[in-house]
């Protein structure tokens, strides 16, 4: 190849690195037939493209050695050689490539290398191989390598494993009292409001303006207006145009809850001439029913109560499973069907065996349904409806469970719930996971449904019976009276 023609990329590429001196064919002198062959194609000159096994001297190559050679100028013009680098020798030692003809070595113009039938193993500087996946004994102590065939867990064991670690909570050394549980449970509420609270009434004589906006503050907080109005009266009445702290805001609130909230604070009381007690426990999904029940069981239990529990919730397997096992942790029998079993000829089944047995109270779990179901609510219905052909008066409570996070949508569950069932009292769960507790006080204003028991955690000992007083001073920020 003369130097007026320039070789593409590719061949310049390919020229500036050569392939190791041992594997290297001899190159034919010019006159060699091999020339002659020099720009044609492959094809015309018999070449093979998938074999690269340089010929024996005897016989002349299929195609010069120079065909790809590098013009001079390019060749070498600005390359140096690299430090360590052991794929390419410095120029003048015995890996440079052969003479062309009778020309001395010249490290500026280099014929292209053919590439060997089995190439050199990579150097140092190539990639490194992909690691090859851990065998059982390379895993760290304990672990086994994955199975394909292996299938999810099913939610029930997650669920199990909760409930045991409840039991493990309640008897964790160094627990804090109720008090302490309940302050950390309503923190978000109360340091949300006490920010509102101090924003409003710091350096700032008192006013309509200010009233309205610390209204507007517990409407936000989920008092609803009612509350929220008759605290902002409190508030301003005798104060206009005089300073107020914050802490006495914080005060008149924590009187003002109080005042709502202590006409629904019953305990939930067990009557011993009704045997077995029948609890129903009703709300709609992921309200804690199941958790609630298995609470009160140990409740019920520690009071020397004998308890019998019904796995009502027959299109959950999890909620089945889990009842399961909150009755082996608290020695409770559990009455259980299979799955999709008739939830209403299981509570009435439940009925027959607790009297049989002479049990104290039976908790019967229900299905979670939206309060805007229709059928679902029906269902409802029948379970009450079939238990009464047994008993009159079953269920003789009947606890909603309520989740705070919903906010204002609690407002709705309790009316239509109540429609349903004979909702006899209420039970408000995760109170620590909302900044806006305060719909318990709009429940008790407008509904005025005994509050049994409040829960601000997910241990055993974080649903407790609920108390005015201690609710309000903890939702205001207040420290205990």
């Amino acid at each position: 190849m003369s130097q007026d023609e320039k070789p593409g990329w590719f061949g310049r590429l390919f020229g500036r690195k050569g392939m190791p001196a041992a594997e290297e064919s001899p190159v034919p002198p010019p006159d060699s037939p091999a020339s002659a062959s020099e720009g044609q194609p492959d094809f015309a000159t018999g070449a093979d493209d998938v074999s690269h096994v340089p010929l024996p001297p005897s016989e002349p190559a299929p195609e010069e050695a120079g065909k790809n050679a590098v013009p001079d100028e390019i060749e070498g013009a600005d390359l140096q050689p690299i430090e360590g680098d052991t794929e390419r020798p410095p120029a003048g030692t015995a890996g440079d490539a052969p003479a062309r003809g009778a020309e001395p070595a010249d490290t500026t113009s280099r014929a292209f290398e053919p590439e060997p039938a089995e190439p050199e193993p990579a150097e140092p500087r190539s990639a490194a191989p992909e690691p090859a996946e851990p065998t059982p004994s390379a895993l760290e102590p304990g672990t086994s390598a994955p199975d394909p065939d292996i299938q999810p867990v099913d939610t029930a064991a997650a669920l199990a494993t909760d409930a045991a670690k409840d039991f493990d909570l309640a008897d964790a050394p160094g627990k804090r009292g109720w008090w302490g549980r309940l302050t950390a449970g309503m923190k978000r509420t109360s340091t949300s409001l006490s920010d509102r609270v101090t924003g409003l009434f710091t350096k700032r004589k008192l006013d309509a303006t200010t009233l309205e906006d610390l209204e507007d503050a517990l409407i936000q907080a989920d008092f609803g207006v009612e509350t929220a109005t008759r605290v902002s009266e409190a508030v301003g009445k005798g104060r206009y145009e005089k300073g107020i702290s914050p802490d006495e805001v914080r005060e008149i609130l924590a009187a003002e809850v109080e005042r709502a909230l202590d006409p629904v604070a019953e305990p939930l009381r067990i009557e011993t001439a009704r045997k077995p007690f029948v609890i129903l426990t009703v709300g709609v999904n992921g309200a804690g029913k199941t958790t609630t029940i298995g609470k009160l069981a140990l409740k019920l239990k520690a009071e020397g109560r004998s308890v019998m529990l019904a796995a009502g919730d027959t299109f959950r397997a999890a909620a089945v499973e889990q009842l399961k096992v909150w009755g082996e942790r608290t020695g409770t029998p559990v009455v259980t069907r299979a799955q999709g079993a008739d939830a209403a000829g299981l509570a009435f089944d439940a009925l027959q065996e607790a009297r049989r047995q002479g049990t104290d109270v039976l908790l019967i779990d229900t299905a979670g349904r939206l309060q805007n179901k229709a059928g679902l609510m029906a269902e409802l219905e029948k379970i009450v409806r079939v238990m009464r052909k047994l008993d009159a008066e079953a269920p003789h409570a009947t606890l909603l469970v309520l989740d705070a996070t919903v906010g204002q949508n609690a407002l709705s569950q309790v009316e239509l719930f109540s429609q349903a069932a004979p909702v006899s009292g209420l039970v408000m769960t995760k109170l620590d996971g909302t900044a806006r507790g305060g719909i318990l006080v709009a429940l008790a204003a407008k509904f005025g449904l005994p509050v049994h028991f409040i829960g601000v955690g997910e241990g055993v000992e974080d649903l407790e019976p609920f108390a005015a007083r201690d609710f309000a001073r903890a939702i205001a920020g207040l420290e205990k009276a």
